[in-house]
């Protein structure tokens, strides 16, 4: 049997394997856009105001920024629910990192960004902190 065509005289391609290097390929695209999705994929913005509780380097292989705000004002509208008044955040700036550790215990005013997921070298939280907007003294 012949597997070369008349004119050119190349062997034909099979049709399983053009449709497998296909459906590898659009395999690849896809899986590269779930990765960008769930974990580059800035989900959500915004600010928060608080006191500063802490913030640490911590990890086992990438040591990270981790920090807590402590918000104040919030109140539960129905009566016997719980809320939350801490806000748990990652700081991929150094420099930033910096600031927040030596004014610990004072009210700031944070922008972060929100991913779907974490990454081991970007932090622990979903919340990852990249600009201060204001720093004050507590007032008690």
């Amino acid at each position: 049997m012949d597997t070369q065509t008349p004119a050119s005289g190349k062997p034909k391609k099979s049709g399983f394997k053009k449709f497998m290097r296909w459906f590898l390929i659009i395999g690849i695209l896809l899986l590269g856009f779930l990765f960008w999705w769930n974990f580059y994929f800035v989900f959500g913005e915004g600010v928060k105001s608080g006191e500063l509780n802490y913030v640490v380097k911590k990890g086992n292989l990438f040591k990270t920024y981790e920090g807590k705000l402590i918000q104040t004002g919030l109140r539960s509208k129905t009566a016997g629910s719980i809320s939350s008044y801490e806000f748990e955040f990652s700081v991929e700036d150094d420099s930033i990192a910096n600031v927040l550790m030596k004014n610990s215990g004072k009210y700031f005013d944070l922008h972060y960004k929100e991913y779907k997921r974490s990454l081991p070298w970007r932090g622990y939280s979903h919340y990852v902190v990249y600009r201060i907007e204001n720093i004050k003294d507590v007032e008690h």
